[in-house]
């Protein structure tokens, strides 16, 4: 062998010599002696990890989630009107529910509950597999960590939240009671049809409070906890329902074997079919109108909204159980059941609206927001877009007496002064020209203040805006309860004709505050309200004099008379002493009547609006008749709903503070030259500047008002007040007078 031969060899020998040695290396690293020391490392590193994370994991405060509950509104007997909330839950203490339903749940879930650790390591190992893996939602975990997830976590599928549950519950099994982690998961769990809870869950599947199920339905409740959508027996298919029978089945089966259950009762056991699901308590009907109001009012007061949606609340009202229901009677009966929207297209346009209120305490006792809170939202008792129009004339005498005002010759206002009531005369004493048309043209020469008021005559109390001074007019509706922000409520003699938006609340209010003597009336509709230990401190209805005494009982005696004769003898009642104003706007597109006895005030607002786009619309035609008067409609609805809220009520009479009598009929009305106005106040129209189109009264803003009593009402015969007026002046004449005052406008 030569010296090249013998190197290679040399060569191939040491790299096989290197291999070897290298391959022999890894091997020793691979015994079963390394592989042994190997897992008990990896197991002992795990340990500790495990530990170091039982230290640093703390129990956290329950999540936003699991304390939500429905707020429940009661009416003010204490029976339940509504729940409504983000979720739908009432917690329950275990102590409600029977034993045996109890054991449903243990039965259902995890039947070694009372003796486990309140973790699977199995279930929680295999979660974590399939979470790290994807695979998605896994079962496996106890009561207890079911519990934790729902009342501490979150329900995010992630290794660090399963982790998190996994030494939570552990903590959680050491500081708590089996029966408080049992009560905490059956009142935070899930059951379909909206329902968060047991309690929630026995209403809306069986109709019944938690503590009357039986055994067979709280082994349902149990059982759909596992897939509440498909296990929900109204909406399950064939599959579902052959699925969740055999869950039913597994629960009883469980709870025998664990002797929760003996073998007779459960062979005699049968599954009870749920009833159909039903709408939540809430926001259908009259019901979502008082809750939004209700809510405004906590809102103002302080209550912190995101505090209070958060649920857990019980809100009484002063909602009348009785009341409320001859309110909506009323409704129906005078005006609803007399509307025929295919026959008519006016009749769909055809709103209600109508607060009660007792003038004592300022609760409202009754209200209708319109046809329901899910069919038309905007609730016509509190909505201010339409014009109180004549119902605001009332506002004008009552500033005039608390001033002390006069007429331009100085005469002091009261019942009976005699102002001029040629229609279309100007108004003296303005800045601004206008000369208001009275309904249907009609001039009444010389008139007292009472029968101005009695037959709503506009140029009477657009003068006496103007004597009494548009800036204390305007004050002294704000302090007896008008909006000064309304629309339309602009310092100028329109004003006189309620020419400002207002709605029925606001109303109720103002004549509340009348009827109380002065004191003001802020109209409440929240009696109380309470979450645990809170009790916030609502404002009182009735809290400071608005007008003196005597200011607000002279205008109710002279509003006894509008009732006695004048346009609202459709609300006479025998025996019983009332007090009330119509309104009818321009175009008929509101009226009104605002009336009230010594006990009780309501204000009846009816308001045209398309049904497409929510325009203002005219109510002219609405059931087939003419134009809608204040004295039709809400005259007899008020009228219907008062001798109904009142029934078995003694007759009461009005105590009032005044030296003009009630209603006291006026002194012969002398010759037109010693009228309150000056001679120039006779000058011809010619003479009278209109207003400018810039602050001239909208075509809504000439209130109008129907002139004689409805048909259903008999004259007066006691001649205590003026004569009645003329029939022929509610003969249609609206239009015609709104339009005349328009033409005014745009010269």
């Amino acid at each position: 062998m030569g010296r090249a031969e013998e190197r290679r060899a040399r060569q191939q020998s040491a790299r096989r010599a290197k291999r070897a040695a290298k391959s022999g290396g890894i091997r020793r690293f691979f015994t079963w002696k390394w592989l042994l020391g190997y897992f008990l490392g990896l197991g002992a590193l795990l340990v500790g990890a495990f530990f170091v994370l039982y230290l640093l994991v703390e129990v956290p405060p329950a999540n936003a989630a699991a304390k939500a509950e429905a707020n429940v509104y009661k009416y003010s007997d204490g029976t339940i009107m509504a729940k409504e909330g983000t979720v739908n839950r009432e917690s329950v203490p275990l102590s409600k529910i029977p034993k045996k339903v109890q054991h449903t749940f243990v039965a259902a879930e995890n039947k070694d509950f009372y003796g486990d650790s309140g973790v699977s390591f199995s279930g929680t190992a295999r979660g974590l597999i399939n979470t790290a893996l994807g695979r998605g939602k896994q079962g496996g975990s106890t009561i207890t960590q079911q519990y934790v997830k729902n009342y501490y976590l979150s329900q995010e599928q992630t290794v660090s939240r399963k982790l998190k549950e996994l030494v939570i519950s552990l903590k959680v099994d050491q500081q708590k009671s089996k029966d408080y982690i049992l009560a905490g998961y059956i009142n935070t769990s899930y059951y379909g049809r909206g329902a968060y809870g047991i309690q929630a869950a026995a209403r809306a599947y069986y109709d019944k409070d938690v503590e009357d199920l039986s055994v067979a339905q709280g082994a349902y409740l149990a059982s759909v906890l596992q897939a509440p959508s498909q296990y929900d027996w109204s909406a399950a298919g064939p599959n579902g329902k052959r699925l969740v029978k055999a869950r039913w089945n597994y629960v009883l089966n469980n709870m025998v074997e664990k002797d929760w259950l003996s073998k007779s009762e459960r062979e005699g056991m049968k599954f009870d079919v749920p009833i159909e699901p039903r709408p939540i308590p809430g926001l259908d009907g009259q019901a979502g109108y008082f809750i939004k109001a209700a809510k405004d009012e906590l809102f103002k007061a302080g209550v912190d909204e995101k505090e209070f949606e958060a649920g857990g609340w019980t809100v009484t009202l002063n909602i009348d159980k009785k009341k409320q229901k001859a309110l909506e009677k009323a409704v129906r009966t005078e005006l609803t059941s007399k509307l025929d929207p295919k026959k008519r297209k006016v009749d769909g346009d055809a709103q209600v609206g109508a607060v009660s209120v007792d003038p004592k305490s300022g609760g409202i006792v009754a209200m209708y927001g319109g046809a329901g809170y899910t069919e038309h939202w905007t609730s016509n008792a509190t909505r201010s877009d339409y014009q109180p129009a004549s119902t605001f004339k009332p506002l004008i005498l009552a500033a005039g007496l608390e001033n002390g005002a006069t007429t331009q010759d100085g005469t002091p206002i009261t019942a009976s002064t005699i102002y001029d009531g040629t229609s279309r005369r100007p108004v003296k004493g303005s800045l601004t020209g206008f000369a208001p048309p009275n309904e249907d043209n009609k001039s009444y020469g010389p008139i007292s203040v009472q029968k101005a008021m009695n037959n709503s005559v506009n140029s009477v109390f657009a003068q006496m805006a103007v004597d009494v001074g548009l800036d204390k007019v305007k004050n002294t509706a704000i302090d007896l309860g008008m909006k000064k922000d309304a629309g339309g409520f602009d310092v100028r003699p329109a004003m006189s004709l309620g020419v400002m938006g207002a709605s029925p609340r606001d109303m109720a209010g103002v004549y509340a505050t009348l009827d109380n003597h002065g004191k003001k009336v802020t109209p409440a509709i929240v009696k109380s309200a309470e979450k645990g230990d809170e009790r916030p401190q609502l404002p009182d209805p009735t809290n400071g004099q608005a007008i003196s005494r005597g200011a607000a009982d002279s205008v109710t005696s002279v509003l006894t008379g509008v009732v006695d004769d004048g346009t609202g003898q459709a609300v006479r009642q025998q025996g019983q002493a009332v007090a009330g104003k119509t309104g009818t706007s321009d175009d008929n597109k509101s009226a009104w009547f605002s009336g009230y006895t010594p006990d009780l005030v309501t204000s009846v607002g009816m308001f045209g609006e398309s049904k497409k786009g929510g325009k203002q619309v005219s109510l002219k035609g609405t059931a087939g008749g003419g134009r809608v008067n204040g004295g039709d409609f809400p005259a007899r609805i008020w009228a219907a709903y008062t001798q109904s809220a009142l029934k078995g009520d003694k007759a009461s009479k009005f105590d009032l503070d005044t030296d003009m009598g009630a209603a006291v009929k006026p002194t012969a009305p002398p010759s037109s030259s010693d009228t309150s106005e000056s001679p120039s106040s006779s000058a011809s129209a010619s003479e009278s500047a209109s207003e400018s189109p810039s602050s001239s009264p909208s075509a809504s803003e000439s209130a109008s008002e129907s002139a004689s009593a409805s048909s259903s009402a008999s004259p007066s015969n006691d001649g205590s007040s003026p004569s009645p007026p003329d029939p022929s002046s509610s003969a249609s004449g609206d239009a015609e007078g709104g339009g005349t005052l328009r033409r005014q406008q745009q010269q």
